[in-house]
């Protein structure tokens, strides 16, 4: 926490309750009472990202939510991620663990499965949070997702700009 305003004495009670009204009931900042006056305390920055983070990890969806979504927005449901993900499971990504987490009745945002999905179908984690937030994913253009499959390793871009599957020694012209 860190100090946001400060009111020196001397002051009058209506100055006082004045601070304490615009600081604390306003903005909802903690009053210290010091020798040399009143503090307003809130808190920094970071406090307020992390806080804010933290709070968004414990968000929860149901499974029919997240499956609604991800097909609303890819037209996959979980039977097609996980083909989609076993055709080319990523390193460490351990299949059978991902079955029994897609089975939950709720998803929540702080899980590292949620994340590692995501980023496989294309997904940034603020656009993660989006979903959690607003139980459907954002819109993407086609350069979104071709970009984002790019960076997930699911296609590479040729010097010709012609797009080729991963894999494929081939160039498309």
């Amino acid at each position: 926490m860190e100090i946001k305003a400060k009111l020196n004495k001397p002051y009058t009670k209506e100055q006082k309750n004045d601070f304490i009204v615009k600081y604390n009931h306003q903005q909802g900042y903690e009053i210290k009472e010091t020798a040399k006056g009143l503090e307003a305390w809130g808190l920094s920055d970071e406090e307020k990202q992390q806080a804010e983070k933290k709070g968004i990890g414990m968000l929860t969806l149901t499974a029919a939510d997240v499956e609604r979504a991800i097909y609303k927005a890819k037209g996959m449901d979980f039977e097609d991620i996980l083909a989609f993900i076993s055709s080319n499971p990523p390193e460490g990504l351990d299949i059978k663990a991902l079955k029994i987490e897609l089975k939950a009745n709720n998803f929540y945002r702080g899980n590292p499965y949620v994340e590692k999905i995501g980023t496989l179908l294309g997904y940034t984690s603020e656009e993660l949070d989006y979903l959690f937030q607003k139980k459907e994913l954002p819109e993407k253009t086609l350069d979104d997702v071709i970009e984002a499959e790019e960076e997930a390793g699911l296609y590479t871009t040729t010097e010709e700009n012609s797009t080729v599957e991963k894999g494929n020694a081939e160039k498309e012209e």
